[in-house]
């Protein structure tokens, strides 16, 4: 049985999406996120299909928010911000008034190039990147003056082992099956 007709609450747009993302989807997908400026045709040649198919299907991906945008990737240190610094933050104030400004703050920061709420013993952590040690001090500076923090807690990153905008497409057709309800069997 599908895990939409078993589960009224997952979202009509998660249901929809497990609708659509066949093979022939996730190997657009997956051509895409290598480099989304290929001709439709030389996806479609790709994968087995002529243009005007293939073309559909990548207008559908964009329409139901599979492909939120394509953008053109970096270099950081060709343009001066090859410093990454991930910063840990902690706050003794977890109001919503708080979480808005603190929200409002970061949006002033472009240096912030990643910010996620977290469960554990740190409750925020931004990834920043700059040109130098300086930078980011001046960054921190900034920052604290913005709005009160409990804990900053910053870690350079001496070197990058892996980076990739690429997510995994293999989960995708598993979706059906990790969307049905867990047994409390299962859970023992």
């Amino acid at each position: 049985m599908e895990p939409c007709s078993q589960n009224a609450a997952l979202s009509a747009e998660f249901c929809q999406a497990l609708a659509m993302l066949d093979r022939m989807d996730r190997k657009i997908l997956a051509i895409l996120q290598k480099d989304c400026t290929l001709p439709v045709a030389e996806i479609g040649k790709q994968i087995g299909l002529s243009t005007t198919p293939c073309w559909r299907r990548i207008q559908k991906l964009e329409e139901q928010g599979v492909i939120e945008r394509r953008v053109a990737l970096l270099d950081p240190k060709k343009v001066n911000v090859g410093v990454t610094v991930f910063v840990s933050i902690t706050t003794s104030n977890h109001t919503k008034e708080w979480l808005e400004r603190f929200h409002a703050a970061l949006e002033d920061f472009p240096e912030v190039v990643e910010f996620y709420r977290m469960s554990g013993k740190v409750d925020y952590l931004l990834r920043v990147v700059v040109p130098d040690i300086e930078r980011y001090d001046a960054f921190y500076k900034r920052l604290i003056s913005r709005i009160e923090l409990s804990d900053v807690s910053s870690a350079f990153a001496m070197e990058q082992i892996k980076f990739t905008t690429a997510l995994p497409l293999d989960y995708a057709a598993e979706e059906k099956r990790a969307a049905q309800p867990i047994s409390a069997q299962a859970v023992r």
